[in-house]
């Protein structure tokens, strides 16, 4: 009888879980291990919406301390699943964290398509980071640096090296030559002008270049005491290591692996629009996928002062997530609206910060 009621507890116990534990759900049954050159194109297009403004171009991010989340996001992500960003090249970062099956970059603006276009490009024609960082400045290559070389000497080697005029029309040639035959890319007039403006953005400004306003701009020396390029690629998380995608060949490897592979798919929209999100909703949805992670930056306070913050609560509330993942929010209270995400108060510090997407989302469904 003893034994008896042992081997019942057992099963009642095993139950429990089972009814209980949050549900794991079917992992990418039809997810892409690689997509055509076609279906990369047809699917930025299709999702894409018109163009958007911003009063930054956005070329480089300014969230000098974004490596000091990593270490929490690589324990509260579950690798191979989609990671979804915006913006610039932190999103590199974070991509050789979450170590995702799939990305997307939805941006307001078509010109941070041309960006992550250029970067593809770059990706895939560097054979190791001293290359990539080589092609991307328009830099001769220093000697001495190999594949194990840090990001630190890297760059320490690179600052002494001037730009090249003839690198940067051969390789913005060959980056062109690149997408448009090699991948059989559409650009319009628009992207190769927007190439071009990204580029020779790298070319003039160097490893030194940061994010700047439109109107005037600011830089090391004004307002925040911006990070450059060089800074961001070169600095550390709390325990001093560094996590930026520059930081070693394997980090770099996991993002030119799905560049490689057209698994990083860059889409115009509005978060707060009608369709981009809400497309890329479906699409996940409908290959059995699951968001990882959402780095939205501090988007929302723009979307709370443009009055359509609502409309991205209920398009986030269609994407497909569970108790794991989680939005990459930096917020800054009090500017446009407040801070505060779906569920959180319109408040508080200016800071990066993991919060539950799940969480959020059944949040904003019960307003």
């Amino acid at each position: 009888m003893k034994r008896t009621l042992i081997l019942i507890g057992a099963l009642l116990s095993v139950l429990a879980f089972l009814m209980f534990r949050t549900p794991e759900p079917v992992e990418g049954r039809n997810a892409p291990v690689r997509l055509s050159d076609r279906e990369f194109w047809e699917m930025s297009s299709t999702m894409s919406e018109g163009d958007g403004t911003f009063h930054s171009e956005n070329l480089v991010s300014n969230e000098a301390d974004f490596q000091r989340l990593i270490p929490s996001l690589e324990k509260a992500a579950v690798p191979g699943r989609v990671y979804l960003g915006v913006g610039s090249e932190q999103n590199f970062s974070y991509i050789a964290a979450v170590r995702p099956s799939f990305a997307m970059i939805v941006d307001v603006r078509r010109g941070n398509l041309d960006l992550h276009l250029l970067y593809k490009a770059v990706f895939e024609l560097s054979a190791d980071r001293a290359d990539f960082v080589s092609r991307l400045f328009s830099r001769p290559r220093p000697a001495g640096l190999t594949k194990d070389s840090s990001a630190a000497a890297i760059f320490s080697a690179f600052a002494a090296v001037a730009p090249s005029r003839t690198l940067y029309t051969s390789n913005l040639a060959e980056v062109e030559s690149h997408l448009t035959k090699t991948h059989g890319f559409a650009l319009t007039a628009g992207d190769r002008e927007g190439l071009a403006f990204v580029y020779g953005a790298f070319f003039s400004q160097g490893p030194d270049i940061h994010y700047e306003l439109n109107t005037g701009g600011f830089g090391r020396r004004g307002p925040g005491g911006l990070p450059s390029y060089a800074d961001l690629m070169t600095g550390a998380d709390a325990n001093g290591q560094n996590r930026s995608y520059l930081a070693s060949a394997a980090s770099f490897a996991v993002v030119k692996d799905l560049e490689a592979r057209n698994l990083i798919v860059p889409v115009v929209g509005n978060f707060g629009g009608a369709k981009a999100l809400r497309a890329v909703a479906s699409y996940l949805r409908r290959t059995g996928q699951t968001v990882s992670a959402f780095y939205v930056s501090n988007v929302e306070q723009y979307l709370r002062q443009d009055g359509i913050w609502e409309q991205f609560c209920r398009n986030a509330g269609s994407l497909p997530v569970d108790g794991s993942s989680v939005f990459i929010r930096s917020m800054r209270g009090g500017f446009g609206g407040g801070g505060g995400g779906f569920g959180g108060p319109r408040g508080g510090g200016f800071g990066l910060s993991l919060v539950p997407l799940a969480h959020d989302v059944a949040a904003c469904a019960a307003r």
